[in-house]
Order: C-alpha cells, then sequence, then structure tokens
C-alpha cells in the first residue's frame, strides 16, 4: 500500500467514532487491521460478499456504472465500504446521532 493509504488509514483512526478500520485484498485476506484476529476474519468475509453483491447490484442496473463507495448504517454501528482495484476498504465507526 502507498504512503497515501497509510496516512488516510491514520486519519480515519484519529477520528473519535471509528471503531475499526480493515484492509481486505481481492482474495479474501485482510492486509491491515486495527481489530482483533478474529473480527478482522468476520468483517473481513462478511464485507467482502457486501462489495461483490453491491457491485453486481450497480452493474444490473446501469452496465456503464461503477460501485465506488457504499454507506451502510444499522443501529448499533455504521460500516463505510470503500472498493480500490486491488483491494478495499472497511470503515467500522459508532454512528453519530
Amino acid at each position: 500500500m502507498s504512503a497515501e493509504v497509510e496516512e488516510t488509514l491514520k486519519r480515519f483512526q484519529s477520528m473519535k467514532n471509528v471503531i475499526g478500520i480493515v484492509v481486505v485484498d481481492n482474495d479474501g485476506i485482510p492486509i491491515k487491521t486495527t481489530l482483533d484476529y478474529n473480527l478482522t476474519l468476520h468483517y473481513a468475509a462478511l464485507m467482502q460478499t457486501v462489495r461483490e453483491k453491491a457491485r453486481q447490484v450497480v452493474l444490473d442496473l446501469d452496465a456503464t456504472n461503477e460501485f465506488t463507495f457504499l454507506r451502510l448504517r444499522t443501529d448499533q454501528h455504521e460500516l463505510l465500504l470503500c472498493p480500490q482495484e486491488d483491494y478495499f476498504v472497511t470503515v467500522i465507526q459508532s454512528p453519530c446521532d
């Protein structure tokens, strides 16, 4: 990962609502994380599935469009999914009210 990505991760970590960050390669293997091992594997597997489904939905709606970002909010967490060419980043944060 580039220095720019590392800097972005540090910026995310410094935000008060961020619980964790997981960077996963296209094979579903976590590259970098701020969470414990089991939680990292859990988020990596689930968010890879979400990424693939979201990408397919966008393509089904408009084949000329591209999936670039997803924000998913639940009662307990807010998940930000940002796919890149060789990896994707998931940010887990507490929802702001």
